[in-house]
């Protein structure tokens, strides 16, 4: 964030300096966390369900904020400079819409069921071949996250790519104002969230807000497996790029290669270029085109975007691969949604194994009324997919554990300590296993409990 006065800032939000101190400077950006204030930093007083920040302001003020944005005056700290707004929240995404205004970037949006991260660290990878890059860290997407993620990009940036999530309908559109996109790309459409959103149509419908907000110059990328893409089309005023087979921008002679995955890239104008993914799985491959579109769209040749995608890092808990005593982990901890799940099988399906191929899987969160089904659908799938074994965690995977278990050797725990135990009397050298399920199933604690010291598989 570029440096600005209390003043400067105190406008930008609609706020009151009732004590003063209008020609501090904030040299550090902003904070909502008293365990990580920067001196020089302005932080801002959130509310929670089972917080409150505004406890914390002489905490925050003592670790070096040069001022506190609150909505409760009366607490202020004596003598202490603050910025008074009616709301904390709603003033911390004024501030990150107005700055954006003062910059001179790119922005790009990213949204979709699945997918979202992998595919914002490849256009980060990409994109970073020819400009200074800020994006989303880590899962900061939504309505606190996005306006974090905007006061940290800085002024010498020439691109900034935006991770928007949603859980219920009416959450995009809120971050396109804040952040309005010049370049926008949607991942896929499936049905995490589906408890909240009702139907896939109501996912597409939240997920195109993307490419609405776009104006006549801009562009959406979307892959061309997606079956609501005559709907995209509609409803962007911009172009529609597809990447994909039957797409300007696809792939062709896509394998397993090493750790990861190669295949031929093809760009538009007939350019071909040979890629060597550094991760695995096909749906690693759309998402590549994905950003290889989005290199395409910012004018980068094929050799940067190739570059690019070969450097490409994602954010932990992705496929990574793993070992321990010869023993293959694929870590995919991070979270799960029925579709996600059923790509992280096939992946698992897919790598070589001189023993057996395992997947231990934990809950899926947010399905609501289409557990059931959701649960049965990928036991079918995992008994189709030739992966021998499935060891289950929680109660509510007991339905995956049925539709699966005339297929697949099954084992079943209610808690993920004795899920471990298993896993470290039976998995011996030479065997796959995959570890994956929702957030709130914390599988990698699982595979930490099992395999305490995996390194890196190269």
């Amino acid at each position: 964030m570029k440096h600005y006065s209390l003043e400067q800032l105190a406008g930008a939000m609609s706020g009151a300096l009732p004590a003063g101190g209008g020609e501090l400077i904030v040299s550090t950006g902003v904070g909502t966390d008293t365990r990580k204030v920067e001196s020089g930093s302005l932080f801002f007083a959130l509310k929670g369900e089972n917080f409150n920040a505004h406890d914390f302001l002489s905490e925050a003020l003592q670790e070096g904020a040069v001022a506190v944005v609150i909505d409760e005056a009366q607490r202020a700290p004596e003598g202490a400079p603050v910025i008074v707004v009616d709301d904390v929240l709603s003033a911390l995404q004024r501030l990150a819409k107005w700055y954006l205004k003062e910059l001179d970037l790119v922005k790009i949006a990213i949204t979709g069921s699945n997918g979202k991260t992998s595919t914002k660290d490849m256009v980060k990878a990409v994109l970073s071949e020819r400009f200074r890059v800020n994006a989303t860290l880590g899962n900061l997407n939504n309505h606190i996250g996005l306006p974090l993620t905007v006061l940290a990009t800085s002024e010498t940036d020439e691109v900034g790519i935006f991770e928007m999530g949603m859980n219920h309908p009416g959450e995009i559109a809120p971050l396109c104002e804040i952040a309005p996109p010049d370049l926008s790309l949607i991942t896929s459409v499936g049905t995490a969230h589906i408890e909240h959103m009702g139907s896939r149509e109501g996912i597409a419908k939240e997920k195109g807000v993307v490419g609405q907000a776009l104006g006549p110059d801009g562009t959406l990328i979307v892959p061309a497996d997606c079956d609501f893409l005559d709907y995209f089309q509609k409803v962007t005023p911009g172009k529609v790029l597809v990447a994909g087979e039957g797409g300007e921008v696809f792939a062709t002679e896509v394998r397993p290669q090493g750790n990861g995955m190669a295949f031929q890239l093809h760009l538009p104008g007939d350019v071909t270029v040979a890629v060597q993914l550094p991760v695995t799985g096909l749906h690693m491959v759309s998402n590549a085109l994905l950003a290889a579109a989005c290199g395409c769209c910012l004018g980068l040749g094929p050799a940067e975007i190739k570059t690019g995608l070969e450097k490409a890092v994602l954010s932990g808990g992705r496929l990574r691969q793993l070992e321990s005593e010869g023993v293959v982990l694929i870590d995919d901890t991070y979270n799960a949604n029925p579709d996600s799940m059923q790509a992280a099988i096939r992946t698992l399906a897919a790598l070589p194994s001189s023993g057996r191929r395992v997947a231990c899987l934990g809950a899926m969160a947010e399905l609501g009324e289409h557990a059931l089904s959701s649960y049965e659908e990928l036991g079918r799938a995992l008994a189709a997919s030739g992966v021998s074994d499935l060891v289950a965690v929680g109660e509510e995977t007991l339905p995956l554990v049925e539709a699966a278990k005339e297929a697949v050797t099954v084992r079943h725990f209610s808690a993920g300590e004795e899920a471990a135990q298993y896993l470290v009397e039976t998995i011996v050298a030479g065997e796959v296993i995959l570890f994956k399920g929702s957030r709130s199933a914390a599988m990698e604690k699982v595979m930490d409990a099992a395999f305490p010291n995996p390194s890196l598989r190269l």
